[in-house]
């Protein structure tokens, strides 16, 4: 694998100027924000060794690299799935090869069903910690021979996303008088929504929102040394007695929450 992430490093590297110092995961709904990064240099995935094209619908498919909030960035405009048939080593690669360019930071994102009553579509919820049930059931990114040039054979992952971003998020967060939630959010692996007695399980496992992404990114994250801060747009309300969720009521709420998500990201962003 490290031969591969130096391949698809040097091909960015090579249409490149400047050092990304942040990498960002932007999910379903949610790329728009790279619109805002100056100066970019946009490379689709297709160009990309390594890299697959998204096939969901809210998922462009490209790699910009620029400025935004003063902050150079590498910005992936969506992600490939595990549901879409791929390993999870290939939906991590990108976190890899962010790490590689020289990010050393991963701001992920990702559209989410909340299993909170109390809470309402549109939220925003840093992700507090997380169970990655995919992961726990044998489809790991971690999984075979470990290199130890790319991280440690067992990484832990307690703490994982308490570090010094986390008082930054409530501060901007509290500057722009937006409500930011915190919970645990947890890892299916798709593609159906999940059925009244999968809900009830997950609140009774402590999860607070609940999607199909997100989790072993971090992983990769966190293995190779990053430091991670997480937030699941609640697009949904994943009740076992509420409305059945579909994919167009989540890039609908994605839509509506953009402008609220992208400030408190530039906002972070800014402080880093």
């Amino acid at each position: 694998m490290y031969e591969q992430i130096e391949a698809a490093r040097a091909v960015i590297a090579a249409r490149i100027t400047t050092t990304p110092q942040v990498g960002l995961i932007l999910g379903s709904g949610l790329g728009a924000l790279a619109d805002e990064v100056e100066s970019a240099v946009t490379i689709p995935y297709a160009d990309i060794p390594g890299f697959h094209e998204p096939k969901v619908v809210g998922h462009r498919g490209e790699l910009a690299i620029g400025t935004l909030s003063g902050r150079t960035v590498a910005v992936l405009r969506g992600r490939f799935h595990f549901y879409e048939g791929y390993s999870m080593q290939d939906v991590t690669f990108p976190v890899r090869v962010l790490r590689a360019l020289g990010c050393d930071t991963l701001i992920v994102t990702n559209a989410a069903g909340g299993l909170r009553a109390d809470w309402q579509i549109g939220d925003i919820m840093r992700i507090a910690d997380q169970i990655f049930l995919p992961g726990m059931t044998g489809h790991h990114p971690l999984i075979g021979p470990n290199d130890e040039r790319l991280g440690p054979r067992f990484p832990a992952m307690v703490g994982a996303f308490e570090n010094e971003l986390v008082p930054i998020a409530r501060e901007v967060a509290m500057e722009q008088q937006l409500t930011l939630r915190e919970g645990v959010y947890c890892m299916l692996s798709g593609p159906h929504f999940e059925s009244a007695a999968e809900l009830r399980m997950l609140r009774q496992w402590g999860a607070d929102a609940v999607g199909m992404s997100t989790a072993p990114e971090v992983i990769v994250a966190v293995h190779g040394g990053m430091r991670v801060i997480g937030f699941s747009l609640i697009t949904n309300l994943a009740l076992p007695d509420g409305s059945p969720a579909n994919h167009a009521e989540v890039l609908e709420a994605g839509e509506a929450a953009k402008p609220r998500f992208a400030s408190l990201l530039r906002g972070i962003l800014a402080r880093i």
